[in-house]
């Protein structure tokens, strides 16, 4: 009778040791799934990007451009909202461009983001527009806005 009991004991101690590791690889399926989830797939990339690219060109429209810088502004209030800084993105003006923007420095090596425009592009002018920088993710993290031609 003593063995019999052993052998329970013995078969319990089995069945909840896989218990125990199945718990663990479940819990760490789902921590690994979560993690996975915060990085955008390449849909949402050139989703994102194609706000921004289609604007890109040598001979942008000022009103283009105002429709680019309305996008930006709109972009960064989002993500800053949604604590999405690695979505914000600085907009670099020429010195001629005749556009005056209100940057904001965003904190801990953050990039600058534009948060209003003072002055916006002339209409009748064509600028040349170029995406500057990419981030690490793939996402439009700069772009320059050139002399008015």
């Amino acid at each position: 009778m003593e063995n019999a009991s052993k052998a329970l004991i013995i078969a319990g101690a089995i069945l909840l040791s896989i218990l125990i590791i199945s718990l663990g690889i479940m819990i760490f399926n789902q921590a690994s799934g979560i993690v996975n989830n915060n990085s955008l797939s390449e849909a949402e990339i050139s989703t994102f990007n194609n706000k921004f690219t289609q604007f890109e060109g040598g001979n942008v429209r000022g009103s283009n451009v105002n429709a680019l810088i309305t996008a930006v502004i709109s972009n960064n209030n989002a993500a800053i909202n949604a604590g999405e800084d690695n979505k914000l993105i600085e907009l670099q003006l020429d010195s001629s461009s005749g556009i005056t923007l209100k940057q904001v420095d965003a904190k801990d090596g953050k990039p600058k983001y534009t948060s209003a425009v003072s002055k916006k592009a002339q209409g009748g002018k064509v600028y040349p527009v170029s995406i500057e920088e990419y981030g690490p993710t793939g996402l439009v993290k700069k772009i320059k806005i050139g002399k008015p031609q």
